[in-house]
C-alpha cells in the first residue's frame, strides 16, 4: 500500500515537473500566460519554468516571415484600373502585443495586416500614373510607405521590413489593356518614324559628302592634267628648241615632213601651190 502511494506521488511530481518546464529555441520568443493573462513576455532562448496547471507557455517564431496577400485592385492617377499582387516581409517585435492582437495566430495577423498595408499602398498608387507604377522606382514607393505601415503594424506587435510586388496586372475586364496596347503601338510607330527620319538625314549627309568629294577629285585631277600637259608642252618646246639650235636644217626638214604627213593623212587631200612655193622645197631636194 505504502509502495503504491510512493509510486503515485512520484508520478504526480514527475508530471508536475514536466508541466512546469518549457523550451524556447533560437529564433523564437516566448511568453507565459497566468489564467489567460500575460504574466511574463519576451522570454529568450533557453530552458524555462512555469507553474503547472496555473500558467501556460506560448512560443512564437521571431524570424522573418512572408505574408502573402490576394491581388488588390486600385486606380492610378489616370483613373486606370490595376491589380497589384504583393508580399509583406516582417517579424514579431513584441510577443505580448502580438498575442493580445491576434491570439497568437499567424493567419489572423495576416488578416489584420492586410487593410493596413493595402490602404497605404492604395493611396500611393492613386497618386501615380500607370507608367510610373510599372517602370518607376518601386523601392522608393515602398520606403515612403513603410513608416506609416509600421505605425499600424506596431499595434499587432509586428514590424514590416519590406514589401515586394509580385505582379502588376491590368484586369482582363478592363479597357486599359486595349489603351495600353494602342499607346505601345503609337510609341513604336513614333520611334520607327524617328529612326527613318534619322536614316534619311544620314543618307543625305553621306550623298552630299560623296558629291563634294567627287567634285574635289575631278577638279584636282583636271588641275593635275593641265599641269602635266603644260609641263609636257614645255618639255616638247625645249626639245624642239634644242634640236633646232643643234641642226636648223634637219629641224626644218623634220617639220616639213610632219606638215606633209598631216596634209595628206587621209589620202584624198589636194593642194594647189606654185612650183616654187617653199612648202614644196623638200619634195624637190633634201637641201
Amino acid at each position: 500500500m505504502r509502495t503504491s502511494l510512493i509510486v503515485g506521488i512520484a508520478v504526480a511530481v514527475l508530471l508536475g515537473l514536466m508541466g512546469s518546464v518549457f523550451v524556447v529555441r533560437e529564433g523564437q520568443v516566448g511568453l507565459v500566460l497566468n489564467l489567460g493573462r500575460v504574466a511574463r513576455s519576451e522570454i529568450g532562448p533557453g530552458l524555462h519554468f512555469k507553474w503547472p496547471l496555473v500558467e501556460t507557455a506560448r512560443v512564437f517564431d521571431q524570424r522573418f516571415t512572408a505574408n502573402e496577400f490576394p491581388p488588390e485592385r486600385s486606380l492610378t492617377s489616370e483613373r486606370k484600373d490595376v491589380s497589384v499582387d504583393f508580399i509583406a516581409i516582417g517579424f514579431i517585435v513584441n510577443a505580448a502585443d502580438f498575442y493580445r492582437a491576434t491570439g497568437g495566430n499567424q493567419e489572423t495577423a495576416t488578416d489584420r495586416l492586410a487593410p493596413i498595408i493595402k490602404e497605404s499602398l492604395r493611396n500611393e498608387i492613386n497618386s501615380r500614373t500607370l507608367t510610373q507604377l510599372v517602370s518607376g522606382n518601386r523601392n522608393e514607393l515602398i520606403e515612403k510607405q513603410l513608416p506609416g505601415i509600421n505605425a499600424g503594424a506596431k499595434t499587432l506587435g509586428m514590424q514590416i521590413v519590406d514589401i515586394r510586388f509580385k505582379q502588376i496586372d491590368l484586369p482582363t475586364d478592363s479597357e486599359v489593356i486595349g489603351q495600353v496596347y494602342d499607346r505601345m503601338r503609337a510609341e513604336r510607330r513614333q520611334v520607327a518614324s524617328a529612326l527613318r527620319a534619322e536614316g534619311e538625314e544620314q543618307a543625305r549627309i553621306v550623298r552630299a559628302q560623296a558629291d563634294r568629294d567627287q567634285t574635289v577629285l575631278v577638279a584636282e585631277a583636271e588641275r593635275d592634267a593641265q599641269k602635266l600637259r603644260g609641263e609636257g608642252d614645255a618639255e616638247a618646246a625645249r626639245i624642239y628648241g634644242a634640236a633646232a639650235n643643234r641642226d636648223p636644217a634637219f629641224y626644218a626638214f623634220q617639220r616639213s615632213l610632219e606638215a606633209y604627213r598631216a596634209s595628206f593623212a587621209d589620202g584624198q587631200g589636194v593642194i594647189v601651190l606654185d612650183k616654187d612655193d617653199p612648202f614644196l622645197q623638200y619634195m624637190k631636194s633634201d637641201r
